[in-house]
């Protein structure tokens, strides 16, 4: 009875926790003195009582509110690949909604403003029907309380990981002057420079121009001419890669190219950043099995591979984060889980198998990061196994603003290297401040 009457205080005391440790990282002390890795935010403070997963918590949490308030330092700065990090946000953000709403987020993105009031009037509202809705689901086995303060003060969901990786490399970007490592976001020069570097990128063809006529035209009508990129044209013309035997094995007849994206991080990011190839670490790999009939793996089943057996574990989707419009109030689920164990265009046997070479795999893309862009904190690597034996694994791209695409990954792992980086770029905003 004291655990339901103490409730509205302790779900009252964690907003307040969120909007007074926001405030602090916004624009109080927070704002203007080094980052802490053991808090400077009083309750979030560690503390000599506190077990290990309350240790956890407070950091993820002290983590996940400075990123928030630095978005608005970030807000009208340039970024690596648009004019501000407004419109990298607004064009990210555009077919992305909060399960269940249809709204999309790039809606809140527009105007510094109307971002500030969603995350003070609409995001806590939103963590609370999240915080009922699993309770509900679970028949009253959640604890009301502890999943509203994860939701608040330490989100896990997919999109909450994918804003913070993109945080990070934003402010990191920014502060150290855009270095050329960030230049391989852009696919050519990612080909380029994988060729150069030795690195086995996906094959691109050296013909001029290719010409693509409509079925439907008549006479000189319906023609396009695409120019390739080595000629100094916008297209990249490249060889049709096919999935390997195994690949396909696990797929639908006709699925499209399914790839593999391994998130990988690396500490020569952080200071002067030690060049080695041991400061780079794969964290995550993420089967995307293709569906029937998809032009693209971008519509997928999502298979978690363990990076430490290649085991492949139950696979899940994040497409109820992008159903927008009216219909997804009431069509839309708010969550999923890794229940798929079989592919479902065709009942497939996907879960308990073996990713072949998962270590090659996983060093080539640790490698690749150290060769081709040490400095950037995280790198999210689309990787193919082919059908060609003269070029059995491959990259397509790398991602720098990367999301896990709901892969598992050493939690604590991840959180130490955040904490040691927004340390490190806390010092460089502050000597900034201090320039400006």
């Amino acid at each position: 009875m004291g655990q339901v009457l103490s409730l509205p205080f302790r779900l009252l005391n964690t907003t307040l926790t969120f909007y007074r440790g926001f405030f602090h990282y916004w624009c109080g002390a927070g704002r203007h003195q080094p980052y802490q890795r053991e808090g400077s935010f009083a309750p979030l403070r560690e503390t000599e009582q506190d077990d290990d997963t309350t240790k956890e918590f407070k950091q993820h949490a002290r983590i996940h509110l400075f990123s928030l308030a630095s978005n608005f330092y970030l807000y009208h700065k340039p970024h690596y690949r648009k004019s501000s990090y407004k419109i990298d946000l607004v064009d990210n953000l555009r077919n992305v909604a909060v399960p269940g709403t249809g709204v999309p987020l790039s809606l809140f993105a527009w105007n510094r403003w109307v971002g500030l009031g969603y995350l003070f009037c609409v995001y806590p509202k939103i963590c609370g029907i999240a915080a009922v809705h699993a309770w509900w689901k679970s028949r009253g086995q959640t604890s009301l309380h502890q999943e509203y303060a994860t939701r608040l003060l330490a989100p896990d969901d997919w999109f909450s990981y994918w804003r913070l990786n993109c945080n990070v490399v934003g402010l990191h970007a920014l502060l150290h002057d855009m270095p050329d490592d960030y230049d391989m976001e852009n696919k050519w020069t990612f080909l380029q420079q994988g060729v150069a570097r030795g690195v086995p990128v996906s094959p691109f063809l050296s013909s001029p121009a290719i010409v693509v006529k409509h079925r439907n035209e008549e006479g000189g009508m319906g023609i396009f001419f695409y120019k390739n990129a080595l000629e100094g044209g916008d297209w990249i013309i490249q060889e049709r890669i096919q999935n390997s035997d195994w690949v396909s094995k696990h797929l639908p007849p006709n699925a499209p190219l399914s790839t593999f994206r391994v998130i990988t991080c690396s500490r020569a990011s952080i200071g002067s950043g030690e060049m080695s190839p041991k400061q780079v670490v794969a964290l995550s790999c993420v089967f995307r099995a293709g569906r029937a009939g998809a032009a693209t793996d971008h519509d997928s089943i999502l298979f978690d591979v363990d990076v430490q057996t290649g085991k492949i574990r139950g696979g899940t989707t994040n497409a109820h984060w992008y159903q927008l419009g009216l219909s997804a109030l009431w069509s839309c689920p708010w969550r999923s889980s890794h229940s798929y164990e079989s592919h479902p265009d065709g009942n497939i046997p996907v879960a308990g198998s073996i990713v072949p070479n998962i270590t090659e795999m996983l060093r080539l893309v640790e490698e690749s990061h150290y060769k081709m862009c040490p400095r950037v904190p995280f790198a999210g690597w689309d990787v193919v196994l082919s059908v060609d034996p003269a070029l059995p694994v491959c990259l397509l791209e790398v991602n720098l603003s990367c999301n896990f695409f709901r892969g598992s990954f050493d939690k604590k792992v991840y959180l130490d290297f955040i904490d040691d980086s927004f340390a490190d770029l806390q010092i460089r905003r502050l000597e900034a401040d201090q320039k400006h």
